[in-house]
C-alpha cells in the first residue's frame, strides 16, 4: 500500500502479517493450477468478489466515527487526522475533508478548524472490490462462551488498508449476527488452523488473559524445506532456543524492520520441533510453541536451515520476497516458492473454559491445500 492509500481510513486494527496491505498486480486465482490444485481457489468456497456489494449491487457505504480526545483538543483538523490516521499523506488528508468527512450533525468541517475534546468526526467512503480470499470457515467448537473455528488460509483476521469485508471477523459477524464474537489472538492471514474466539465481554478477558499468561498452549503444523535430523513423533521434541529480534539497519538483511533476526540481545523465543512425516524433499513438523514471538516458528526454522515452504520472507531471501512485493506472484516465483502461502497450519488449542476453567483442547486437521502438497511429493 501507499501512504496515501484512501482505504487505510479502515487499517486502525492494522494487517495480520506484513505484506497485507501491499499494493500488488493482480493475478488470475487460477494462473498457476498447472503447478499444482493448491494453487486454485478451493471447491465450493466463497471468494468475497461481491462481499462489498449490498442486495441492490451498489457498492456498500463504509463509516468510521472518530471522537476527539483530550490529548489531541487543540489541533488544526488536518493535523489531528494526520495523528490518528497516520498512513495518510497530508495531500490525501485534504481530500479526505473535502469528500468523505462530516461534522456529527451533517456540517463539512474546514481544514483549518480547531477540534475540541469530545468533538465527533464521520468518515465515510464507498466500500471498494477488495482481493479475492476464502470467506467459508469451520466451527471445530462452540458453546454460549467460546468458539474456535477453522480459519481458512488466506482470510486476514482483522480489517486493515485492502481488507475490511474480507476478514474473519466481518464474516463471522454474518454468520453469527447475534453474537458479539470477539477474536481471542491472533492468526497470520496465510495462516490456517484453529483460532479462538469469545462470546462476551468476560470471556474475551479470560481467553485473552490465558494467553498473555501462558495457561493456553498451541501446537502448529509446518511444511519444511529438506529433511531435518530431528526426533520422530512420540520421543522427546528437540528445543529451537534462539532469541529473536526485529531487524535492524546493522543486521545482515536488506529489509530491515521488515524480518525478525535470531539475536543475542533479542527476546526469548523457545520453539519445540519433532517430525511427523517425511515426503520427497519435505518433512512435515509438529512445532509446539513455549514462547510466542513475532513470526516465532517462521524464524526459528529457517534459522535451523529448514525454512517453511511457501515462507515469501524467510524461505527464500530478502530479493525474492521484494520481487513479490514488487511485481506479485510471478510463475518464476511460484514455481520457486512451490505455495501460494506459507506452510503453516495451527493445529492444536488447549486452554482453560473462559467460565468453567475446565481444560479445553481442540484440533484442526492439517489444512486441505498443505495435505494435497504433501500427498503430491510421495
Amino acid at each position: 500500500m501507499t501512504d496515501d492509500d484512501p482505504d487505510a481510513l479502515d487499517a486502525d486494527t492494522g494487517g495480520d502479517d506484513l505484506g497485507d496491505d501491499l499494493d500488488l498486480p493482480a493475478t488470475p486465482l487460477d494462473a498457476f493450477a498447472d503447478l499444482g490444485p493448491w494453487w486454485a481457489p478451493p471447491p465450493g468456497v466463497d471468494l468475497g468478489l461481491t462481499a462489498h456489494l449490498d442486495a441492490t449491487g451498489a457498492p456498500q457505504i463504509i463509516e468510521r466515527r472518530l471522537v476527539v480526545t483530550d490529548d489531541h483538543a487543540g489541533l488544526r483538523l488536518d493535523h489531528y487526522l494526520v495523528r490518528v490516521i497516520p498512513r495518510l499523506s497530508r495531500t490525501r488528508i485534504q481530500a479526505v475533508i473535502a469528500t468523505q468527512l462530516t461534522r456529527a450533525d451533517g456540517r463539512r468541517p474546514r481544514p483549518g478548524m480547531t477540534v475540541a475534546a469530545g468533538d465527533e468526526l464521520i468518515l465515510r467512503r464507498a466500500a471498494k472490490a477488495e482481493p479475492p480470499c476464502p470467506r467459508t470457515f469451520g466451527v471445530l467448537y462452540q458453546d454460549a462462551d467460546v468458539m474456535i473455528v477453522d480459519k481458512p488460509a488466506g482470510l486476514p483476521v482483522h480489517a486493515s488498508a485492502k481488507f475490511y469485508w474480507n476478514t474473519l471477523t466481518r464474516v463471522v459477524a454474518e454468520r453469527f449476527p447475534d453474537t458479539p464474537w470477539q477474536i481471542g489472538h491472533r492468526l497470520d492471514r496465510e495462516t490456517s488452523g484453529a483460532l479462538a474466539m469469545a462470546a462476551h465481554k468476560e470471556a474475551a478477558a479470560a481467553v485473552k488473559g490465558a494467553f498473555e499468561h501462558k495457561r493456553a498452549a498451541k501446537t502448529y503444523l509446518a511444511i519444511c524445506h529438506g529433511q531435518p535430523p530431528w526426533p520422530e513423533a512420540g520421543a522427546p521434541p528437540l528445543v529451537l532456543d534462539a532469541p529473536l529480534a526485529l531487524s535492524g539497519p546493522d543486521d545482515a538483511t536488506l529489509l530491515p524492520g521488515v524480518r525478525m533476526v535470531v539475536r543475542a540481545d533479542g527476546l526469548p523465543a523457545i520453539t519445540k520441533v519433532s517430525v511427523l512425516d517425511r515426503a520427497g524433499a519435505y518433512a512435515l513438523v509438529r512445532c509446539d510453541l513455549v514462547t510466542g514471538r513475532q513470526h516465532q516458528i517462521r524464524a526459528h526454522l529457517a534459522h535451523a536451515g529448514f525454512p517453511i515452504v511457501g515462507d515469501k520472507l524467510y524461505a527464500h531471501g530478502d530479493r525474492a520476497f521484494m520481487q513479490f512485493c514488487d511485481g506479485g506472484m510471478t510463475r518464476a516465483l511460484a514455481e520457486r516458492f512451490g505455495l501460494p502461502r506459507h506452510a503453516l497450519h495451527a493445529h492444536r488449542l488447549r486452554l482453560p473454559h473462559p467460565r468453567t476453567g475446565a481444560p479445553l483442547e481442540v484440533e484442526s486437521p492439517l489444512a486441505w491445500d498443505l495435505a494435497a502438497f504433501l500427498a503430491a511429493q510421495r
